[in-house]
C-alpha cells in the first residue's frame, strides 16, 4: 500500500520523540478545549450531534466490524473505552493525547499509517485531535506535515476528514472536504473507505447519486455488510424500496446479527404497503436488540397501519416502557388513539409530548384538534394559533399542519358560534364561503382572496362540558349503546381500516336517525331542514348522516362537491385513489386489484379490435400471459398512442333510460418499468355528470316514497323486497357519483342500515372480511364503495350487498327509542354524547338487538 513517502533511515523510531511545535500545538489544544467544554469529552458531543442532528441517518447505523476506519463513528460491537483497539480518544490533557497517539500509532489505527514510527506518530496525534474535536489544530498539523511531503496520503485522508467533521453546514467545509477525499482517490484509487467517506459527505448535501455511486464503487473493491447497509439506507432515503431492500438483504446476509438493518428491511416492506412482512422484519429486529426502542415503535405503527389497535397499542407501550419520553411514540400513539376514537387519551399523549418537545407541529395540531373534537374551543384555537405562528424559514416546505391548521381554526370557530343553534335551523355547506370549501377540500394552502375570517370565539358560549353516561335518561342510555352497536357492524375487516368507536357512535345514531326519518316521511309527515319545513328529499336523508360524520372528526371536510364555486365544478372535482404509486401498494385495494384488471384486459381487447385489427391476435395472445398490473407494460407498447399510459373508462347502466350509460370511474396506468407505475382510479364530479345521477336518484327516491307508503299499509313480502332493492338501487348510484369530498362510503352504508330499518329488515351480518362474488362465494376483501363501483350494475350490487347483510325482521323494540333529532338537536348535545363514556353498554344487555 502506498502509503506516504519513507522517512531517512536512522529515524527516530523508537523514541517518544514530538517536535515542540507539536507540543506547543497540543498545549494550545488542551488550553482551547478546556476553556469550551470543561466538564464533556468533545468526542461524546460529537457522536450526539451526529445522532441527533439532520444526518442522523448515517449516524444511527450498527456496525458489526472493527474495521472501519478510524473516523467513521458508527455505532459499533465494538466497546467504546472496553477495547484498546477500538477505544475512543476522551482525554483532555496533553499527556494522555500523546500517550493515546503513541498506541494508536504503534498499533496503526488510523488510515494510510506508514512504515515510518516517526510520521506514524506525528499523524495519529492529528487524528486524536480530530477524535477529541480540535478540527482546526488537526487542519493546521496535516498542513505542516503535507508541506514536506505534499503526498502524503494519510495527511490528506485526515484533513479532508477534519473539514468534514467541522460541520457541512458551511459549504466551503463541504468544498474542501470532498477536494480532499477525491486527491486521495486519485492517489490511492483501491481503498473502500475513502469512498465510503465522500459517500457521507456527499449524501447530506442532497448529491445522493454521487454517493450512490461511490458506495458501489466501494463495494466493487470490498463488500461488507456495513456498505450495503449504507448503500440501502440511501436508497431508502431516495424511497427506492425495492432496491434498497436488496441492499440491506445482502448486508443481513454477510452478517445477520443486525438489528438496525433488520428494522430497515422491514421499513422497505412497510412503506411498499407490505405489513405483515414488514411486522416479521420487526420481530426479527427485536430477537436481535430485546430493548430496541425504534423496532418497536415501527411495530406498533405497522399494526396500527394493519388496523390492530390492541396489538399496536401494546407495541407502542412497550417502547415507552423503555423511554417514557420518546417524542416520536408518544406522537404516534396519541395519532392512533385519535383515530380510534379515544379522544381523552390521545390528548394526555399529545401533552407530554409538547412537555417534551413544546415546537412539535403534529403534536401542536393533533392537541388543538382533539380540544375541538371535544368542544373545549378555547383549547384548542389557542393550540391551533401557535401552530399558524410557526412560519416556515425561507426555502422551507411547510408541514401539513400548519397548510391545514387554518383550515381548522376557520371551521372551529364556525362551530363553536353555531354550538347552541338547532341543527334544523342552518347549513353549513350553504353558510361556509365557496372558495374556503374548494381550497380546504382539495387540501390548498391557504391564499383564499377577500376572505373574511369567521368571527371570534363568543364569551357568552360556553365549552361543551364532559356528560356522564349515568346522567342521561335509560330511554337515552339504551339508544346511545344501540347506536354504538349499529355503528360497529359498519367496521370494514380489511387490513388498513382501524375500528374508531366515535366514528361508530356516530353513524350509528346517524342511521337510527335516517330510520325515523323515512319512516315519518312515508307516513306523510314533514321534516324540518334548513329552516324550512318540507317532506323530504333523498339529500336531505344523506344529509343526516353527513351531520354526524363531520362533527365525529372536525378535521376532515365532509362536503357536497355540487355545492362548490361553479368554476371549480366546471374544472371538475377529482375523488382521486392511488392503487400503485410507484413501489407503494394501496393494501386497502389489494383485493380488487385483479377484478379491476379484467375489467382492463376486456377494454383493451375492444380498442385493438376497433383501432388496430390486425395486431389483435398477438394483443390477445400478450393479454392471457397477464397476471398483474406491471405485466400490461409491453402491451402499452403495441400502440403509439398507449405507449406512455392509458386511461379505461368504466360504465353505469341507468335504471330510469333502459340503454342509456353514465361515465363511472376511470381507470389510469401510466410508466415504463416495474417500481415506476402510477396505477390509479378516480371519479371526475362534474356538473353535467352530477345532473346525469341526480336525475336517476330522483327518480328512484320517488319510486322508494311511493313503495314505502304502501308498504306501511301492507307489509307485503314482495312489497318489502321491491324496497329493499330500490335502497340498495340508490345508494349504488350513490357510491358512484361519490358526491362528498370525504365519508362518502360510511355515510351511504348508515343510510342503507337506516331506510331497510325503516322497512322492517335489520341488517345482521357484518361486511365480510372479504369480496363476495356472485359466481363464487369467496370472501378475501370487502369495501361496500367497491362493490357498487366495481358491479356491472345496480342488479348485481344488490344481489352482492344482501349475501352478507342477512337481513331479518326487526324487533319491535325499535320503536320505543327516543327520536334522534329531538334528543341531539344542537352541536352541543351531539358532542357531549358522543364524548360520553361507552364501557356501560358492554354490561347492558341491548334488548333490541
Amino acid at each position: 500500500v502506498r502509503a506516504g513517502k519513507m522517512a531517512p533511515a536512522g529515524g527516530l523510531a523508537r523514541r517518544p520523540w514530538v517536535p515542540l511545535a507539536v507540543l506547543a500545538l497540543l498545549a494550545r489544544a488542551a488550553l482551547a478545549l478546556t476553556e469550551r467544554y470543561p466538564a464533556l469529552s468533545l468526542l461524546q458531543q460529537e457522536r450526539h450531534r451526529q445522532r441527533h442532528g439532520p444526518a442522523g441517518e448515517w449516524a444511527e447505523q450498527y456496525s458489526a466490524e472493527c474495521d472501519s476506519s478510524f473516523l467513521h463513528f458508527h455505532e459499533s460491537d465494538c466497546d467504546i473505552g472496553g477495547s484498546s483497539s477500538c477505544e475512543s480518544v476522551l482525554s483532555l490533557n496533553t499527556e494522555k493525547i500523546l500517550s493515546q497517539a503513541k498506541l494508536l500509532a504503534e498499533q496503526k489505527r488510523f488510515p494510510f499509517a506508514t512504515d515510518n514510527d516517526n510520521t506514524n506518530e506525528e499523524l495519529a496525534i492529528a487524528y486524536v485531535l480530530i477524535g477529541n474535536g480540535l478540527y482546526d489544530e488537526a487542519i493546521r498539523h496535516f498542513s505542516t506535515m503535507l508541506q514536506e511531503e505534499p503526498e502524503l496520503v494519510s495527511a490528506i485522508y485526515g484533513r479532508g476528514i477534519a473539514y468534514g467533521k467541522k460541520g457541512l453546514h458551511d459549504m466551503k467545509n463541504a468544498e474542501l472536504a470532498l477536494f480532499e477525499l477525491s486527491r486521495v482517490i486519485s492517489l490511492e484509487p483501491d481503498h473502500p473507505e475513502v469512498f465510503e467517506q465522500r459517500a457521507e459527505i456527499l449524501s447530506p448535501l442532497g448529491r445522493i447519486s454521487e454517493a450512490l455511486s461511490d458506495l458501489t464503487k466501494a463495494i466493487q473493491l470490498q463488500p461488507s455488510a456495513r456498505l450495503y447497509r449504507h448503500r440501502g439506507t440511501l436508497y431508502f432515503i431516495s424511497e427506492d424500496y425495492a432496491t434498497a431492500h436488496e441492499d440491506f438483504q445482502h448486508s443481513l446476509e454477510l452478517n445477520k446479527n443486525q438489528p438496525i438493518a433488520m428494522l430497515y428491511k422491514g421499513l422497505t416492506f412497510f412503506h411498499r404497503g407490505l405489513l405483515k412482512e414488514a411486522i416479521e422484519s420487526f420481530k426479527e429486529a427485536l430477537k436481535q436488540k430485546a430493548d430496541f426502542i425504534d423496532a418497536y415503535k415501527s411495530l406498533g405503527q405497522a399494526y396500527r397501519e394493519l388496523g390492530n389497535f390492541d396489538a399496536a397499542t401494546e407495541s407502542f407501550q412497550k417502547a415507552l416502557l423503555l423511554n417514557q419520553n420518546h417524542v416520536q411514540t408518544l406522537q404516534l400513539k396519541g395519532m392512533m388513539l385519535y383515530h380510534h376514537g379515544s379522544l381523552d387519551e390521545a390528548l394526555k399523549n399529545f401533552k407530554r409530548c409538547l412537555q417534551l418537545e413544546p415546537y412539535n407541529e403534529v403534536c401542536q395540531y393533533m392537541k388543538g384538534l382533539s380540544h375541538v373534537a371535544m368542544g373545549q374551543f378555547y383549547e384548542g384555537i389557542k393550540a391551533q394559533t401557535k401552530v399558524m405562528l410557526n412560519d416556515p424559514l425561507p426555502g422551507q416546505k411547510a408541514s401539513p399542519e400548519y397548510l391545514k391548521v387554518k383550515y381548522l381554526r376557520e371551521y372551529s370557530r364556525y362551530l363553536h358560534a353555531h354550538l347552541d343553534t338547532p341543527l334544523t335551523e342552518y347549513n353549513t355547506d350553504i353558510d361556509l364561503p365557496g372558495n374556503f370549501k374548494d381550497h380546504w377540500a382539495k387540501n390548498l394552502p391557504f391564499l383564499i382572496e377577500n376572505y373574511e375570517e369567521q368571527p371570534g370565539l363568543q364569551p357568552h358560549i360556553k365549552d361543551v362540558l364532559f356528560q356522564n353516561f349515568e346522567s342521561y335518561k335509560p330511554d337515552v342510555q339504551e339508544l346511545i349503546c344501540v347506536a354504538d352497536h349499529l355503528g360497529s357492524m359498519m367496521q370494514y375487516e380489511t387490513p388498513g381500516f382501524l375500528p374508531n368507536k366515535r366514528i361508530h357512535r356516530a353513524m350509528g345514531l346517524a342511521t337510527l336517525e335516517v330510520m325515523q326519518a323515512v319512516q315519518r316521511t312515508w307516513a306523510n309527515s314533514k321534516v324540518r331542514m334548513n329552516g324550512k319545513t318540507r317532506l323530504m328529499q333523498w339529500r336531505d336523508m344523506f344529509d343526516i348522516a353527513v351531520k354526524w360524520r363531520r362533527i365525529a372528526d372536525p378535521d376532515q371536510p365532509v362536503l357536497w362537491l355540487d355545492q362548490m364555486p361553479a368554476r371549480s365544478l366546471s374544472r371538475g372535482f377529482n375523488n382521486h385513489i392511488n392503487l400503485i404509486r410507484g413501489q407503494v401498494i394501496n393494501m386497502r385495494y389489494l383485493e380488487y386489484f385483479e377484478k379491476i384488471l379484467h375489467f382492463i384486459k376486456d377494454r383493451i381487447l375492444v380498442y385493438h379490435g376497433a383501432n388496430n385489427p390486425k395486431g389483435l391476435l398477438e394483443v390477445r395472445e400478450a393479454l392471457e400471459k397477464v397476471h398483474k398490473v406491471e405485466d400490461l407494460l409491453p402491451i402499452m407498447k403495441f400502440n403509439s398512442k398507449t405507449r406512455d399510459g392509458f386511461t379505461v373508462n368504466t360504465k353505469v347502466p341507468s335504471l330510469k333510460d333502459q340503454g342509456k350509460e353514465y361515465d363511472g370511474f376511470t381507470i389510469t396506468i401510466t410508466g415504463d418499468k416495474v417500481g415506476n407505475i402510477l396505477f390509479s382510479v378516480e371519479t371526475q364530479t362534474t356538473e353535467e355528470r352530477t345532473q346525469l345521477y341526480h336525475a336517476e336518484i330522483d327518480a328512484l327516491y320517488k319510486d322508494l316514497t311511493a313503495k314505502g307508503k304502501i308498504l306501511i299499509l301492507s307489509a307485503e313480502l314482495e312489497e318489502v323486497d321491491a324496497v329493499c332493492n330500490l335502497i340498495l338501487s340508490l345508494v349504488y348510484y350513490f357510491y358512484n357519483l361519490m358526491p362528498l369530498s370525504r365519508g362518502s362510503s360510511v355515510i351511504a352504508y348508515s343510510v342503507i342500515m337506516g331506510a331497510l330499518m325503516a322497512s322492517g329488515k335489520e341488517v345482521s351480518g357484518k361486511i365480510p372480511k372479504g369480496k363476495a362474488s356472485i359466481k363464487i362465494p369467496k370472501y378475501t376483501s370487502s369495501l361496500v364503495d367497491f362493490e357498487a363501483m366495481t358491479a356491472p350494475g345496480s342488479e348485481a350490487f344488490s344481489k352482492i350487498a344482501r349475501s352478507w347483510m342477512n337481513l331479518k325482521s326487526i324487533s319491535p323494540s325499535y320503536k320505543s327509542l327516543p327520536s334522534v333529532s329531538e334528543t341531539f338537536p344542537t352541536l352541543r348535545t351531539m358532542i357531549e354524547v358522543l364524548n360520553t363514556d361507552s364501557s356501560h353498554c358492554l354490561k347492558k344487555t341491548i334488548v333490541v338487538v
